[in-house]
């Protein structure tokens, strides 16, 4: 450590990139005070007077002064009258043998990883087993994107300003950690309508998304260590919801009909609960078969077990009419239902919502009281009153029409530009095709070389537990127009047939 003031190691300080939008004398300040708190700067060590140091940096007195008053004023140092400036003697030096690496730039420090942060059990299991990236532009082929470009901003605009005046200073104030009463209303009336539920507005608890559904279930249903039982192939952000509380994901597979029952009865894990996506299986599209869906439901109530149904975007349903959801044939109440608006209307409304067995609702509402209290009145309002005039249905037939020309494109520019690379199933809905790799083609391979031609391509195989996984990618197609489809499933296949 320093003995003496080290006027280089104070620049290199004061030109971090975090400390560029500060004014000069805070920069000084900032810098000054990171260099105390390493131990740079040693206590009781005298400091430049302030017309030395201004000298020394180039800039006014004055810049000086005011720093090393901040720096007096928070006990950083002492002033004596007569003698100078000088680092407080009362301020250790927690971080010994520091000081060798201090005259590094600040983003080399930064790079070198720190081993024992400090983390909890539970919180290393999260960083090692990595987050959720979440594609923030309009981009072939991201998966989960619905179309933004035509939302009718102007009605959802008007509706908020109706709510703001209706509700005035109401809405600025903490909300229901249930969620808002009108919108829990006319969610409630929407899923015994088009959804065959059989639920009331009591019932429903208004969230900020599936995941944090997910996260709510894995926290309250699941013990740490214990089972719990997913669809295979299934949603990645299942498993990590309850992988990072814990708890050990048992696969159960799933064939053209849905998740295979005869395996959950078969199962002896003692697990409580099982995730599923019955309209619309995640990722290979298939709809579970209704003696499915009535042998779950059995199944679930004979072994005391919960059922988490996920609908995450059954609205878009192409080849008839939409399966009634699990929710509304199980008269045992043994299903969790998972909803959001995330796919119907637009990611960053950032809204869910879960239908909960009487028995669970208080449960559920203590905890998303912890985790984040409540989503946004003002939100909640305006999509309540989106719902009830009639918007919501509009906007869903209308998107169900365009996603479903889509998808005819979709499949055209996969037969046409992509034979004997994979083969793509025609899913009945959703939003995005599985296409199965031919043998001989690389997934790995064909993502990296999908990259470089600019075309965002998300692997099947990541979605399978245990030794067979099926090679392909998941080409989420909603967001883009025909143009956008064919023009990036040729730029596509002519990446992947490059010599």
């Amino acid at each position: 450590m320093s003995k003496t003031f080290e006027l280089e190691t104070l620049k290199i300080r004061m030109g971090d990139a975090d400390l560029g939008q500060l004014d000069l004398h805070q920069r000084v300040q900032r810098a000054m005070r990171a260099l105390i708190l390493d131990g740079v700067l040693l206590p009781g060590l005298k400091l430049p007077a302030t017309r030395s140091l201004a000298d020394s940096l180039d800039m006014a007195r004055d810049t000086v002064e005011s720093a090393y008053t901040q720096l007096h004023r928070d006990g950083f140092i002492v002033r004596r009258q007569g003698s100078g400036s000088y680092v407080s003697e009362t301020i250790g030096t927690p971080l010994r043998g520091r000081a060798s690496r201090c005259a590094r730039p600040l983003e080399q420090e930064r790079s070198v990883p720190v081993a024992g942060a400090g983390l909890s059990r539970r919180g290393q299991a999260i960083v090692d087993g990595g987050g959720i990236t979440d594609q923030q532009t309009i981009r072939a082929f991201a998966t989960g994107l619905p179309e933004t470009r035509t939302f009718p901003t102007d009605v959802w605009e008007r509706l908020q300003r109706q709510a703001l005046k209706d509700y005035r200073a109401s809405v600025l104030l903490h909300g229901d950690p249930q969620g808002a009463e009108p919108l829990r209303k006319a969610i409630a009336t929407y899923l015994n309508l088009e959804r065959g539920a059989k639920v009331g507005a009591e019932q429903i608890v208004v969230l900020s998304s599936t995941r944090q559904a997910l996260f709510l279930c894995a926290q309250l249903l699941v013990d740490a260590g214990r089972p719990v039982l997913l669809e295979n192939p299934g949603y990645f952000g299942a498993r990590k919801a309850f992988e990072s509380a814990e708890a050990k994901v048992l696969p159960i597979d799933v064939d053209a009909q849905g998740i295979r029952t005869d395996l959950l009865r078969a199962d002896r894990s003692g697990a409580t609960c099982v995730y599923v996506t019955p309209s619309h299986q995640y990722p290979t599209g298939v709809t579970m078969q209704l003696e499915r869906r009535l042998d779950l439901i059995r199944w679930a109530f004979e072994s005391g077990r919960w059922i988490i149904e996920d609908d995450y975007d059954s609205e878009f349903h192409y080849d008839g009419m939409p399966t009634a959801c699990v929710q509304g044939l199980d008269k045992y109440a043994r299903t969790i239902y998972i909803g959001t608006f995330g796919k119907t209307l637009y990611p960053g409304l950032r809204m869910g919502y879960m239908a909960l067995p009487q028995p669970l609702v208080r449960p559920f509402v203590q905890a998303r009281s912890i985790m984040d209290g409540h989503t946004p009145q003002i939100q909640q309002l305006t999509l309540a009153r989106f719902m009830e005039d009639g918007h919501y249905n509009s906007h869903v037939r209308a998107m169900r029409k365009l996603y479903a020309g889509r998808r005819e494109v979709i499949l055209e520019s996969i037969g046409k530009h992509l034979a004997g690379i994979v083969t793509a199933p025609r899913p009945q809905g959703g939003m995005q095709v599985p296409c199965l790799l031919e043998p001989g083609w690389s997934e790995e391979d064909t993502i990296r070389c999908a990259a470089t031609a600019g075309v965002l391509l998300q692997g099947l195989s990541r979605l399978y537990a245990g030794e067979h996984r099926q090679p392909g990618w998941l080409l989420g197609y909603a967001s883009l127009t025909a143009y956008e489809i064919e023009a990036a499933v040729l730029r596509l296949a002519n990446a992947l047939r490059k010599p």
